[in-house]
């Protein structure tokens, strides 16, 4: 039976042939390229699979005689390969990363960002010594979170098979990580979408405050719905004020010197009592001289420290530290 010639668009012309005429010329061309036409065709490079040597040959018949008609497999390793030889490693690593995804550069990397309580639910429905095997080549870590949340029967079953294994079949592993991929990863990406608000929200909260104000105000103009939802998501360097007087303590004692007294200069006074009441009287004073003595601080100076430490108590309160909460209810806020 004879091979069915693959129709190629013109992006995948261009990614077969420079799979074809050799590291070293794919190299020198790749040198003289933008880093979006690189990641352009490397994204290109890594999905094309494998290519028949019939397909190949009418390509190459289009630009040029006497090239290989050889068959071609597009890969990760082999996009890789090809960009190591111009590029420099964190350009390199920079653009493999998001061609792979972001939460890692292997499945286990990738396992180490996916929530305990998620991965213990999919893994809760597998044999105990394939759990074994999963959980041997993630962190230990996340391993313990994963087993505190798996039923405690399961879990020990899973333990004294870990304490049992020795080196895994590369058959069996292979294996495994062709499932989790097929199956649990895949359908991880498709239910594990973030709110586009929630995202907006961050993205607010980066805006110095003119910018914010600006945006905040053309949205409310056009889509007043979505403003508000924003708003209510966003956390900002006023909202501070609701934190209890143990965890203004504890941020206290990590705040760099330097940026609190420019933070509360543009800070309600309210807010400043806050601060200054959570202080030994000594602490308290040096501050309120900080404050007088710096005299005028542009506001650009001023929103930097303010959001140095917001950044700092949402980074605090996700891992427990303090909590930030709201008027009325003890819920976390991240």
């Amino acid at each position: 039976m004879a091979e069915q010639i693959r129709i190629l668009t013109g992006p995948e012309k261009a990614a077969l042939l420079m799979l074809n005429i050799g590291e070293d010329n794919a190299g020198k061309l790749f040198s003289m390229m933008h880093d979006d036409e690189i990641r352009e065709l490397s994204q290109i490079m890594s999905s094309l699979g494998s290519v028949g040597s019939a397909t190949m040959e009418k390509l190459v018949m289009e630009f040029a005689e006497n090239f290989s008609t050889a068959g071609a497999v597009g890969s990760y390793e082999t996009a890789e390969r090809l960009l190591g030889k111009v590029l420099d490693k964190s350009r390199l690593d920079n653009i493999m990363d998001e061609i792979r995804g972001p939460a890692g550069r292997t499945l286990w990397d990738k396992l180490d960002n996916v929530s305990e309580v998620i991965l213990a639910n999919y893994l809760r429905n597998e044999y105990p010594q394939t759990v074994a095997v999963v959980l041997s080549k993630i962190s230990a870590p996340h391993t313990a979170k994963v087993l505190s949340v798996l039923p405690e029967n399961f879990s020990m079953e899973v333990i004294l098979r870990m304490l049992r294994m020795d080196s895994v079949q590369k058959e069996v592993l292979s294996d495994v990580e062709k499932t989790l991929r097929t199956e649990f990863m895949s359908n991880l990406a498709r239910s594990n979408r973030r709110d586009p608000h929630e995202v907006m929200s961050e993205i607010f909260n980066s805006f110095d405050r003119n910018t914010e104000a600006r945006f905040m105000s053309a949205l409310e103009e056009r889509q007043k719905d979505s403003a508000e939802k924003i708003k209510s998501l966003m956390f900002t360097f006023d909202d501070l004020a609701r934190l209890d007087s143990g965890s203004v303590q504890t941020l206290l004692k990590v705040i760099e010197k330097d940026k609190l007294p420019r933070a509360l200069k543009g800070a309600s006074q309210p807010l400043r009592d806050l601060f200054l009441s959570n202080m030994s009287e000594r602490a308290a004073k040096i501050l309120r001289e900080d404050m007088e003595s710096m005299g005028p601080v542009r506001l650009r100076e001023v929103d930097e420290a303010q959001q140095y430490i917001v950044n700092l108590a949402k980074d605090m309160a996700n891992k427990g530290e303090i909590i930030l909460a709201g008027d009325n209810d003890d819920q976390l806020i991240y």
